[in-house]
């Protein structure tokens, strides 16, 4: 592996002088700039390897993070992939431990647990290239790997367990391991961890820690599970925020494009193609994996080259669709919240929010991925009806004002040019491969609305009072059309009155006379075709006619005629009654609005008396909780708060997990939490449910089977204690100490080996001599049966081929 493949540090190609050895014939060392590890005051050996490996200069969230670690204070960090999260727990972990230590009954120092196999794989394999010169044994625990060979690593005592958490936990059921000499814990890519369902794995294995240990958890984002955990599971923690998008970028391009619901594919379609560069690199963020499949089939039919990722996809896959976009064989790529958590692409240029997130937080998550490093963006977001509620809350938590006539932001799409791609996917979907993936993707959005967080009650109501009416095109979609038209033609008829020039000439005396054309006809109004069509169909969808359809040319005593008439006047009193109510509400508002522009606020009316008696009554929190709270420093559950993001889950079952928490109460009239049916249950590697406790008795047979290694080990170190270097002593018999790959052909090496070893010791247990007499006996009268068959068969052969001669 190349050193700028290792993740951990920041690679600088400098010289470093590695030995202690005296530089130069003056035996003086150079000089060794400050602010660098050298500066952090660590021991020797960890430095030493630091620098082995041509680190120099800590990553800004290692310079953060590590002296609060080394202070003994647990710590949750938010940082993105890449950013050197690995040396970050992995250089405290070696100051805390310092060297090997295997004591009989002890155990593992320090436990690394990580999401997937992968990720542990690769943080081995740096902590034993960074640890080189550290005393200290590491073992390797993963799911599917054989139970057997993780039984003797574990026996072996090591300092440091790097493992995934549910094998780890069915291991510490199987060994009954209390975990008592814990002191370091780390949990890398936390979010991860909970997203995948580990849950109630961390919850049991933390419950096995020590209470002395110190946790460090590192994470890109915090979700509420693991805010919960954290602060339950944690001691006064310190929250670090680096490399974490908490603002929109300057440089980043904000605008919103409305559509009907049924019209978002066309839009989708309609940017990529028009407004969009083939060759820059686009994001599309989907509400759910449905949606992410439908939309990758029909850009495939459409002739755009893309790739999509989503939480259930295989592994393998995703990494592969993955690596299409990041090495620029397609440029569009389809995703969900979830699957793009760990995606750093810095060179993005466009990012398109297909369906609106349902918080403000989210939406900044999203396109924060756009537009880094000083790099200029844009991220188009496609609304409707259903969104913009949503939008207003967006505009309020980023303090922006809402301008709808600002065209450069807010607009529509051409309607010629909408409905001609709407056209194109209405035939896209009713071909064979995506006619089943629309029909499931419709009744996805269904429940993607249903399970999206709502709005508040404020944005709601301002949503009613939304102009759609209001919105013209975007001006990229403009400007777009504009280039099209090429520069060789100074200006074109509209439909409505504007006026024909003419091709430029390359005499300059024609030129004189276009312009002397333009001088002498001026209209009196000029009209622009693009505004006059737009306003002319938006008064088309906001038409509503006064007649019915029923007393639309009638017969004059028809039937439906007399039916609308007799209704009409009953319902006049009411219709104007209600129009008067909304004009005196109008008229209030604008009194109010004056008064509160001219005159100062008028005193607050008094509050209603309640019936409670203030002397014995008994509040729920301190009177002065909310004072205390303020004069509070560093309130982790304030800051976790702040930077809480929940993802919202891309599958049904992921958006429907927290509403199958509560239920209807009749009696009180209100949801109630019910109990979780899977709380105190884990899931196996087969997908089966089972309880955190189960116990299969593997390790019992183990140890079993693996007696009499173990008593040879023990005659080993008795006569190795007894042994003093005389001839009088018994020499111990050696045991050779082999280390197999985790792999197939390891396992199968490792077995034929204790297989051989226990053979040529020739030590076995009176039941292990009895059962093999047993077997042998039985093997000798299973042979013996075989052999009279085989005579007597012989015998019927012959007297049959006898029989048959004389016969002829």
């Amino acid at each position: 592996m190349a050193l700028e493949e290792v993740p951990g540090f920041s690679l600088h190609k400098a010289e470093v002088d590695y030995d202690d050895e005296a530089d130069g014939p003056s035996g003086k060392k150079g000089k060794k700039k400050s602010g660098g590890f050298q500066a952090m005051g660590l021991s020797p050996p960890v430095l030493k390897g630091i620098l082995k490996m041509g680190y120099k200069v800590p990553t800004p969230i290692q310079r953060k993070t590590i002296p609060i670690i080394m202070d003994g204070r647990d710590v949750v960090a938010m940082a993105k992939t890449g950013s050197g999260k690995t040396g970050c727990f992995l250089i405290p972990l070696f100051e805390k431990l310092r060297q090997r230590e295997a004591k009989a009954g002890g155990g593992a120092r320090a436990l690394v647990l990580s999401p997937t196999r992968e990720l542990a794989i690769q943080t081995f394999k740096f902590m034993k290239q960074l640890g080189r010169f550290m005393d200290l044994k590491t073992i390797l625990v993963l799911g599917g790997d054989s139970m057997d060979s993780q039984f003797a690593a574990v026996h072996t005592l090591p300092d440091v367990i790097v493992a995934t958490p549910g094998r780890f936990l069915h291991l510490c059921v199987e060994m009954d391991l209390r975990l008592s000499s814990v002191q370091y814990c780390v949990l890398d890519e936390a979010d991860r961890l909970f997203e995948m369902g580990f849950g109630e794995q961390l919850t049991e294995t933390i419950k096995r820690l020590p209470e002395a240990r110190q946790m460090v958890l590192f994470s890109a984002t915090l979700p509420k599970l693991m805010v919960d955990f954290a602060t339950a599971g944690l001691c006064q923690p310190v929250l670090i925020r680096l490399d974490v998008e908490s603002k929109i970028p300057d440089t980043l391009d904000l605008k919103y494009i409305y559509c009907r619901p049924a019209e978002r594919y066309a839009t989708l379609l309609v940017l990529l193609r028009e407004v969009i560069p083939s060759t820059a690199q686009t994001v599309i963020f989907a509400g759910t994996q449905h949606h992410v499949e439908l939309i990758s089939l029909m850009l495939t039919k459409a002739g755009v080259p893309n790739s999509h990722i989503y939480s259930g996809l295989d592994a393998s896959a995703r990494k592969i669709n993955t690596a299409k976009f990041t090495h620029r064989k397609v440029n569009v790529l389809v995703v969900t919240d979830i699957a793009a958590r760990g995606l750093d692409i810095p060179t993005l240029d466009y990012v398109i929010n297909l369906h609106f997130p349902g918080k403000p937080k989210l939406f900044i998550h999203r396109v924060g991925r756009c537009a880094r490093a000083g790099r200029s963006g844009t991220a188009y977001t496609i609304f409707s009806n259903d969104d913009i509620a949503h939008l207003i809350d967006l505009h309020m938590f980023l303090n922006r004002p809402l301008e709808t006539a600002e065209r450069k932001t807010f607009g529509i799409v051409p309607p010629e040019t909408q409905e001609t791609e709407h056209l194109l996917v209405q035939e896209y979907v009713q071909n064979i491969d995506l006619a089943t993936a629309y029909r499931v993707s419709n009744n996805a959005y269904k429940q993607y609305i249903v399970t999206r967080p709502a709005a508040s009650a404020a944005s709601n109501k301002r949503a009613k009072q939304f102009k759609i009416a209001e919105l013209g095109v975007l001006t990229d979609f403009e400007r777009e059309n504009t280039d099209k038209e090429g520069e060789g033609t100074i200006g074109r008829q509209g439909k409505k009155g504007k006026l024909v020039l003419q091709k430029k000439s390359k005499k300059d005396g024609k030129g004189e006379e276009v312009e002397k054309a333009s001088k002498v006809y001026k209209p009196a109004s000029t009209v622009d075709a693009d505004a006059f069509r737009n306003d002319f169909l938006a008064r088309m969808k906001s038409y509503r006619p006064n007649a019915t359809i029923f007393e639309l040319n009638p017969k004059a005593h028809a039937r439906e005629l007399v039916a609308m008439t007799q209704k009409r006047e009953a319902d006049e009193s009411k219709i104007e009654k209600h129009k008067r109510k909304l004009a005196e509400l109008e008229a209030e508002e604008q009194l109010k609005t004056a008064a509160e522009d001219s005159e100062p606020a008028e005193p607050a009316k008094r509050a209603k008396r309640t019936g409670r008696d203030e002397e014995h009554f008994i509040a729920y929190q301190a009177k002065d909780a909310v004072e205390e709270d303020g004069y509070a420093i560093d309130n982790f559950a304030r800051q976790a708060n702040s930077a809480e993001l929940s993802v919202v889950g891309d599958t049904a079952d992921g958006q429907r997990m927290h509403r199958q928490l509560q239920k209807w109460d009749r009696k009180k009239k209100k949801m109630v939490n019910v109990e979780n049916p899977k709380a105190g249950k884990i899931r196996t590697e087969h997908g089966v449910w089972i309880a955190a406790s189960y116990k299969t008795g593997r390790y019992d047979k183990w140890k079993e089977r693996t007696k009499a290694d173990e008593q040879l080990l023990a005659d080993q170190g008795q006569a190795s204690d007894d042994d003093d270097g005389g001839d009088g002593g018994m020499s111990a018999v050696p045991i050779p100490q082999r280390h197999y790959p985790h792999t197939h052909w390891g396992r199968h090496n490792a077995k034929a080996d204790l297989h051989r070893m226990r053979s040529g010791m020739g030590l076995k247990s009176a039941e292990q001599i009895v059962k093999t007499r047993m077997e042998k006996e039985e093997k000798m009268t299973r042979e013996k049966q075989a052999r009279l068959r085989n005579i007597q068969r012989k015998k019927r052969a012959l007297t049959k081929k006898k029989g048959g001669k004389k016969g002829k």
